[in-house]
């Protein structure tokens, strides 16, 4: 090859290398070198697009159970506070059961009778704003997730496993349990 069409050096990497024996440069073991460092960094910055990704992924995970638990923590705050009004519920109902026909239709007490009434569907109006809801039970199959079996009766009529009677009135808070219902269940005549 003539010297005018030699490839022309970088007049930096030829000045580094002045001084420096021809038999100690070996470019080919220079160029895979540098291969060498080149897919080392590939590797580290696949390595680290990876852990980018693994905790973009975690945050959002993170993200999600607190947006969740955030969500929750509105939806059943009124859980303890409502437990504790149910025996108000209670009471009311309670209150309206025992009295005997003839003292609703009594003038005296007509008043009174309609406060305590207009009272209970009030607080029923409450629980429905609030997403408490009674749980059915009478005539249905037990269900341990809803009802509390209190006794057994012996019923010829009905199937066993039967709900024949609620002692107490149980509620759900939107789809969790606030308080199984009491109930009697049927059970095979003996």
């Amino acid at each position: 090859m003539s010297d005018d069409k030699k490839p022309q050096a970088d007049p930096a990497v030829e000045a580094e290398l002045a001084g420096v024996p021809e038999d100690m440069i070996d470019l080919e073991n220079a160029s895979e070198a540098l291969d060498d460092a080149l897919a080392m960094l590939k590797n580290d910055l696949e390595a680290a697009r990876q852990d980018i990704l693994y905790a973009k992924a975690e945050t959002q995970n993170v993200r999600r159970r607190l947006e969740k638990d955030v969500a929750d923590a509105r939806t059943y705050a009124a859980t303890g506070f409502a437990r504790d009004i149910l025996s108000v519920s209670d009471n009311l109902s309670r209150a309206l059961d025992a009295i005997p026909q003839e003292l609703r239709e009594d003038e005296r007490l007509n008043s009174l009778v309609a406060g305590i009434e207009a009272t209970a569907r009030e607080l029923d109006k409450v629980f429905g704003l609030h997403g408490i809801s009674r749980i059915a039970a009478t005539g249905l199959p037990l269900d341990p997730n809803q009802h509390q079996a209190m006794l057994e009766v012996p019923s010829a009529d009905a199937k066993p496993g039967t709900v024949l009677q609620e002692l107490q009135a149980g509620y759900m808070i939107k789809d969790r349990l606030l308080r199984p219902a009491m109930v009697a269940v049927a059970k095979k005549p003996d």
